[in-house]
């Protein structure tokens, strides 16, 4: 055993690819088996992504609606049970603000935050975040705790 003698495992290398463009004389040679003419047939020729040969494609004969406000404030949602199992996990003690919720994975640190009124709240917590809807604020107020609108 030498370098002179090495071979691939047996089945491992499959050359079934054709050399075209070699000649006449390798049967795949002039046009190298592109057809005559056309962007098909040239160097550097790529297909657009959704082209239909020049038939009008999908995505403009479709049409357009709807509306994108570009003033649109986007809230990341947390509702109060959420809140109520890091306080019953010992996450949370008795403030929480933007700091302690990004810890928690709860937000993202640029993320406005609104906290919704879903489950019940039973900690007495000082809540600082951006927005508050009604039944969660009244159900914060309720167990003796405060919201803070930032």
């Amino acid at each position: 055993m030498d370098l002179s003698n090495l071979k691939p495992a047996k089945g491992s290398v499959q050359s079934n690819n054709k050399r075209v463009g070699r000649g006449e004389g390798s049967g795949k040679g002039g046009t190298a088996t592109r057809g005559h003419k056309g962007a098909k047939s040239r160097s550097g020729y790529s297909r657009k992504i959704g082209f239909e040969g020049g038939q009008m494609p999908l995505q403009r004969r479709v049409p357009k609606f709807g509306f994108t406000n570009i003033n649109r404030k986007e809230y990341q949602g947390i509702n109060l049970d959420t809140l109520q199992g890091l306080v019953d996990d010992g996450k949370i003690t008795d403030t929480v603000d933007m700091n302690v919720l990004v810890e928690n994975g709860l937000a993202g640190k640029n993320e406005l935050v609104k906290i919704l009124g879903r489950g019940e709240l039973k900690a007495k917590l000082k809540i600082s975040v951006h927005k508050f809807t009604a039944s969660a604020k009244q159900a914060i107020e309720a167990a003796g705790g405060e919201a803070v609108t930032l």
